[in-house]
């Protein structure tokens, strides 16, 4: 069983030291610990860069040395004049899926210019990656004043395109629920959740979510490192899953809904 970790991030945070926990090394080794196999990795200095060409490249550098374990996935900012040749290099060097961050791009999440990325996306073949939030409001920085992304918003983008997939990382309970049952039983199936975020005993919001959207809809994700990412494997621990589901959540589903986009 190949485990995949689909939300894990390099590169320096723009709101606190993260350290060495920014370095492929440090990524590497935490997944040696917890038995992650690979990583769908994107670029942390990303969310305040206006072109995220060079961050992309950078990226690629990066993750070259550890390129069977981490999978860069680079950012796209479609108000940017340059941005297909992004979605173009994405393509050639295999990414898994496209990033995009509208609410610290300043873009609305379901206007002009994301309907414009999202279909290219989709006529490519190629998954969008968008994550509701990054940090607890808790803990964010004064200067982190990003909106959270709206589950309108990604109902608003899948509805708006047949052939578009999303990956929706960091999401919570309601977030997940908002969302899948706003949509057609089509239009959930080209959406995949991350685990990162919903919570485990004792609310078992993500025993519950197993139960009522199916846990075929989840893959396996940590936040790492602005999350820890022993949490995410400690809740499908505690929850009675059948081996086989269990094996799906880590690996299986995100290959498979995948390998169906290209």
């Amino acid at each position: 069983m190949s485990v995949v970790d689909v939300a894990a991030f390099l590169g320096a945070y723009p709101y606190r030291d993260l350290g060495r926990a920014g370095s492929a090394g440090w990524l590497v080794e935490q997944m040696d610990r917890l038995g992650i196999d690979r990583a769908w990795v994107g670029y942390l200095p990303s969310l305040i860069h206006a072109d995220p060409s060079a961050g992309n490249r950078t990226l690629q550098k990066i993750c070259a040395p550890h390129r069977d374990r981490l999978l860069p996935v680079p950012t796209l900012n479609p108000e940017q004049p340059r941005w297909h040749d992004d979605l173009n290099n994405a393509l050639a060097v295999g990414a898994p899926a496209l990033r995009l961050f509208p609410q610290y791009q300043g873009l609305d999440p379901a206007g002009d210019a994301m309907r414009v990325v999202t279909a290219a996306a989709a006529v490519a073949g190629i998954p969008i990656l968008l994550a509701v939030r990054l940090e607890d409001s808790r803990q964010r920085h004064p200067a982190d004043r990003a909106p959270e992304l709206t589950a309108a918003a990604v109902r608003t983008l899948v509805r708006e395109d047949s052939e578009l997939r999303v990956l929706v990382t960091h999401a919570d309970r309601t977030f997940v629920e908002e969302v899948h049952f706003g949509l057609t039983t089509a239009e959930a199936s080209r959406v995949l959740w991350d685990i990162s975020w919903i919570w485990g005993p004792p609310e078992d919001h993500l025993g519950l979510l197993f139960d009522t959207v199916g846990v075929e809809r989840f893959a396996f994700g940590t936040g790492m490192p602005l999350r820890i990412g022993d949490a995410a494997l400690a809740k499908l621990d505690v929850l009675d899953l059948a081996e086989e589901a269990r094996r799906g959540v880590l690996g299986r589903h995100v290959t498979e809904w995948t390998a169906a986009t290209t």
